[in-house]
């Protein structure tokens, strides 16, 4: 297990110390969000991220050790294991290693060598191997002669089939080949002569050719999904030259063997007919799987960055849901999320009622306070837009409006839980509900959406399907828990998130509020049907009370540390009530945590915690990001010229990009040579989903009404 735990540590950079205390942690049943956030003494400060690369290292090594034992098993039950050959196994590191060494081991399906083996003739293909000096390879070839096999030259023929089958079981060569094609081939792609490409998606490639080394995720994603859409012929090229020379002295030491010209042939049969298709088709999968775990990546933090967009509090919303035929859904929702009215205009064709849709739009705005509309930017969003914006500078509104976000909208309009909801609305006035309540808190709403739904990401459709739900499942998980919820409004989705809790314990929560009204305690959930005393310790802390009876339980500080945190507070001579007044973030500015933890016999992080806590008690994790872009006027095409400065809204990371909307029909396109005027490794180093950034214009297309976009400043032309 140590030694488990040290490659697990060298691979990630830390002690193996840290790994053992993780795994400890998660195998006593805490989950990687309560680890992260109140284990950090056990694990030294590791995060999230940290923790689950452990846990999915750990889960690896686990599965590779299990294989080597296995293979060790069946290689000894044929009687052909020997010392060397099992040290080979046990220093394998990958699992790849592991399947080759197995390779010549493993039973086979029908083959040209399985065939002539079964004719007796693997005697005759060993004696080759050996580079006889002396003899006659014909004569030799007639000793094998039987019922099967007719004569010298089928002999022959089969002895080349099963040396052929040899070389492509061999572990060196298949590593020399796959090195070479690794660190010094180049994928090629072709245009297929019958296919159907008719708005040219893959015209970049119908040619193309660039070294494996260097070739980015997006694109490894793009030529997949042309070679099964049958646009794309692909193929892997490298020197074959150097690999056959390579493999010919590695099994032709002797170079005036009389088998020489024989056995040269068999070998390069075994290299072109076997070895090479075999390891192409391997390092095409390994490249498809790094693209693919690229684009998880890039969905991930997308996700996760579009979760934790600050809430606008304390505003009343009116959502728009934009529509050409059946209307613009309107939804007015007070400050807590609650609806207060419905209604429909037609502003646009085919059946325009413009007058019509001002003043019920007018009517709303007089009616409730509401201070922010929101725009769904889907079908007609830019028309809508429009017409919300030129009615206020008509009508001198001091109104703002944003254009939000309606992935997953229509998902969630038409799910289950919007139904129990909103049970008397139809699909369409139950989006704009959900439009509207992304701007007062997308947490607590994007959190009913499948996150695959959220159209964040690339190549979703051709991600595995099990893995990116993993991940996703994860983020969710990573985001929630950050955050913290209030115990007393939270959902029913939203508290099956937090840690230590599943969606039955997240429901008898919500029954249990409703019986005995609000939770005044944290301590009263031990009360709650299944939470027992392990669940509770997970959960707690990311539970709020915003108005309960103990001060510490609307922070995040964990029960376990309230004694520890009222001596934190004697030491700083404050009361609890004064956390966050200017008084304590003197205090709290002028303490020193390592002699506190000294002094109180704790260890140094969670002091540092609990005094953050008490400069910052209700801190939100997300108030560190941009908030929604309000504007209050459109942008056209025509308005646009090179060098415009403007301000956007971050719609979209990609492995090449962002898209951002600017206020155009087309989100903007920032290319990552355009993100920084050095060079960038990875756009999401430099920008997120969200982000409110500074872009100028750099091209404008008016034919396909699109605009590229750079943050790196450009002179006006």
């Amino acid at each position: 297990m140590e030694q488990l735990f040290e490659a697990i540590a060298r691979s990630m950079d830390i002690t193996a110390s840290q790994v053992e205390a993780v795994m400890t942690l998660l195998q006593e049943g805490s989950t990687v969000a309560f680890i992260a956030r109140y284990r950090k003494e056990r694990t030294k400060g590791l995060d999230e991220e940290q923790i689950r690369q452990i846990e999915e290292a750990y889960q690896y090594q686990t599965r590779l050790e299990k294989r080597k034992d296995d293979v060790l098993r069946l290689i000894e039950q044929q009687g052909m294991l020997n010392e060397e050959l099992r040290q080979a196994v046990m220093n394998c590191e990958k699992m790849a290693q592991v399947e080759d060494l197995y390779r010549p081991y493993q039973q086979k399906r029908k083959t040209k060598a399985t065939i002539a083996a079964a004719k007796g003739l693997r005697p005759f293909a060993e004696w080759m191997l050996k580079l006889p000096f002396r003899g006659d390879v014909q004569k030799e070839a007639a000793m094998y002669l039987n019922e099967q096999v007719a004569n010298e030259e089928e002999a022959i023929n089969g002895a080349k089939d099963i040396i052929a089958e040899i070389v492509s079981d061999d572990a060196k060569v298949r590593d020399v080949v796959r090195t070479s094609m690794m660190k010094y081939g180049r994928i090629v792609t072709k245009e297929k002569k019958q296919h159907d490409d008719t708005m040219h998606v893959y015209q970049m490639y119908y040619d193309y050719s660039e070294r494996i080394e260097s070739v980015q995720p997006h694109r490894i994603m793009a030529i997949d999904r042309g070679e099964k859409e049958k646009v794309l012929q692909v193929s892997i090229t490298f020197n074959e030259d150097y690999v056959e020379q390579w493999v010919l002295r590695h099994y032709l030491k002797n170079g005036h063997t009389i088998v020489k010209e024989v056995a040269g042939e068999a070998i390069l049969d075994g290299l072109k007919r076997l070895t090479y298709p075999s390891v192409e088709r391997e390092v095409r999968g390994q490249l498809s799987e790094k693209a693919q775990e690229a684009s998880i990546e890039v969905f991930s933090m997308n996700v996760e960055r579009l979760l934790t967009q600050p809430p606008i509090k304390d505003r009343w919303v009116l959502g728009f849901d934009p529509a050409f035929r059946t209307g613009c859904k309107l939804a007015v929702i007070d400050p807590m999320g609650t609806l207060k009215e419905i209604s429909v205009i037609y502003p646009h064709p085919p059946k325009p009622q413009v007058e019509k849709a001002k003043q019920e739009l007018l009517r709303l705005l007089n009616a409730y306070p509401i201070s922010i509309i929101a725009i769904g930017n889907g079908t007609a969003s830019r028309e809508s837009e429009a017409f919300v914006a030129h009615l206020i500078q008509e009508k001198h509104l001091s109104v703002s409006f944003a254009l939000v976000s309606e992935a997953g909208a229509s998902v969630y309009s038409a799910s289950d839980l919007a139904r129990k909801e909103f049970p008397d609305l139809h699909v369409e006035q139950r989006s704009a509900i959900s439009i509207a309540r992304r701007i007062i808190d997308p947490l607590a709403e994007l959190i009913k959406i499948d996150p695959q739904s959220l159209g964040v990401g690339q190549y979703q459709h051709d991600l595995p399907t099990a893995r990116l739900k993993e991940r996703l499942d994860f983020v969710v998980s990573k985001s929630v828990n950050r955050i913290g919820v209030n115990v007393n409004t939270a959902s029913v989705e939203l508290l099956k998130h937090i840690s230590g809790l599943n969606a039955t314990t997240a429901q008898n929560i919500v029954d249990y509020r409703e019986a005995h009204g609000a939770i005044k305690l944290r301590s009263q959930l031990k009360e709650v049907p299944k939470i027992g005393a392990k669940s509770f310790e997970q959960a707690a802390g990311f539970l709020r009370i915003a108005d309960g009876d103990e001060y510490f339980d609307r922070t995040g500080i964990h029960p376990e540390s309230y004694a520890l945190a009222r001596k934190i507070l004697e030491l700083l001579h404050l009361k609890k009530e004064q956390m966050g007044s200017e008084e304590a973030k003197k205090a709290v500015s002028q303490a020193d945590p390592e002699a506190f933890s000294e002094q109180l016999h704790s260890d140094v992080y969670t002091v540092r915690d609990i005094l953050s806590a008490i400069q910052t008690p209700l801190q939100d994790y997300r108030d560190q990001f941009d908030s929604v872009l309000l504007k209050s006027n459109v942008l056209e095409l025509t308005d646009l010229h090179v060098g415009d400065e403007l301000q956007g809204t971050v719609r979209n990371v990609v492995d090449f990009g962002a898209f951002v909307d600017i206020g155009l029909h087309e989100d903007g396109l920032v290319h990552i040579s355009k993100l920084r005027p050095h060079r960038v490794n990875k756009v999401s180093d430099v920008v997120s989903v969200g982000d409110i950034v500074t872009v100028w214009v750099y091209k404008i297309d008016e034919q396909r009404q699109k605009v590229q976009l750079s943050m790196v400043p450009i002179e006006r032309s």
